[in-house]
């Protein structure tokens, strides 16, 4: 039973928290990609009717660095459309790439303006996360068994896939996946994918750590645990063992230049620990099953968006995405990596409209994580988008970490 700590008082409030709640059952019906693309948008749009009804202008209230986050998102459009009429892409081309950056680069522009203007209390986004954290740690347990009953794993591709317009990787409803290299299960959770599944587990993980119930906090926890441990993500299990003595013992360092260096080794370790551990596995998995190592398909990937960016389109970039070469098994080039994504379609224009706020709100919020347990998630939030920007494309999950980038605009208005 919910407290009034949580009682929420507006159609824009109980629509964050009702989504935000109801991940599974979204999921179950495969409309969590839909939900999470338009959310932000109905949240606005409602935002706005309110103002325009009530008088006022809300936006007033959104912090300068929020409308840094908004400025790269519309930077990141105009480069878009820059690149399609650079390459002749065509007016139908240029549209269907434009509903994609809605639906992607647009939500973490967008959602840290609604964390600004919604009054959204932290308590209750906390303990929403909990709930989907105790529902994690119930799937997990229950799909474990059927995984090892061998049962099937994939159950259907929902049909709202013809109005999602992605993958069947987004609409796929699954008790668990298969590895694979190894040929064992591997668990994807409410992710497209299971690396995705590592990448939430680490954020989830943040805000379960600041329920004050200590029921609500292990249940959330534990299921954030499970999501770690069951989607088998080398980066993620990384970054989730070093994010958590991070958060809880941040407000300890008194020198802010210690906390700052903290801040910078902290991805640093990450980005050249983790190629290392894939390498030493992949290598054992090698001489145990003589499969190909998917740190060379990464790597091909990286290299061959690299030379194209450089050699074709170092500025505006190619404006889409384009499927590799049968060596790196067809994957899209770029993928897997968000600052070589953004050099291929988007050029160099795109990463600084990226890096730049990004770098500006870490370190101010550096600044403010001692005396501010907000600005403190917050931090160790974007310590894990930057962590993890380079092993995934941003983007392509918006529409799941959603949570964090709302929790973000809330730290900044608030510090």
């Amino acid at each position: 039973m919910q407290s009034k700590t949580h009682h929420q008082s507006t159609v824009e409030q109980k629509l964050i928290y009702g989504a935000l709640v109801c991940t599974y059952p979204i999921y179950a019906v495969g409309g969590l990609y839909i939900t999470g693309s338009a959310l932000g948008w109905l949240v606005l749009g409602l935002v706005s009717l309110r103002a325009f009804v009530e008088g006022g202008n809300p936006f007033r209230q959104v912090p300068v660095l929020v409308w840094f986050w908004v400025v790269g998102m519309m930077v990141m459009l105009i480069s878009l459309w820059v690149a399609h009429s650079n390459w002749y892409l065509g007016t139908t081309q240029t549209i269907k790439s434009s509903v994609g950056w809605a639906k992607g680069w647009a939500l973490i522009g967008l959602f840290p303006v609604l964390g600004a203007i919604v009054n959204v209390k932290p308590e209750s986004l906390i303990r929403a996360a909990c709930i989907v954290g105790k529902h994690t740690a119930i799937f997990g347990i229950v799909t474990f068994v059927i995984y090892m009953a061998r049962l099937p794993g994939h159950l259907f591709i929902s049909p709202l896939q013809i109005l999602g317009g992605a993958g069947d990787n987004f609409f796929m409803v699954s008790l668990y996946g298969v590895n694979p290299e190894t040929g064992a299960g591997r668990w994807q959770f409410f992710a497209p994918w299971a690396p995705a599944a590592g990448f939430l587990s680490c954020i989830f993980v943040i805000f379960c750590l600041q329920e004050k119930d200590k029921l609500w906090r292990n249940w959330g926890v534990a299921g954030c645990v499970i999501m770690a441990l069951l989607s088998q993500s080398r980066a993620g299990w990384a970054i989730f063992i070093l994010i958590i003595p991070t958060f809880l013992f941040a407000k300890h360092m008194k020198n802010p230049w210690l906390l700052l260096s903290v801040g910078l080794f902290l991805p640093i370790v990450l980005v050249l620990g983790e190629p290392v551990y894939e390498w030493i596995m992949d290598t054992f998995q090698q001489v145990k099953e003589a499969r190909p190592a998917s740190t060379r398909v990464r790597a091909a990937l990286e290299n061959l968006a690299i030379q194209r960016w450089q050699a074709e389109a170092p500025i505006w970039g190619h404006g889409i995405v384009e499927s590799g070469p049968k060596l790196v098994e067809f994957m899209p080039i770029g993928s897997h990596h968000t600052w070589f994504g953004l050099l291929f379609v988007k050029g160099l224009v795109g990463l600084l409209a990226l890096a730049i706020p990004m770098l500006i709100t870490i370190i101010y919020l550096f600044i403010f994580a001692q005396q501010n347990t907000q600005a403190r998630a917050a931090l160790c939030m974007l310590l894990v988008f930057t962590c993890y920007s380079f092993f995934e494309n941003l983007e392509i999950l918006a529409y799941l970490y959603w949570p964090a980038l709302l929790w973000m605009g809330m730290a900044l208005k608030n510090t």
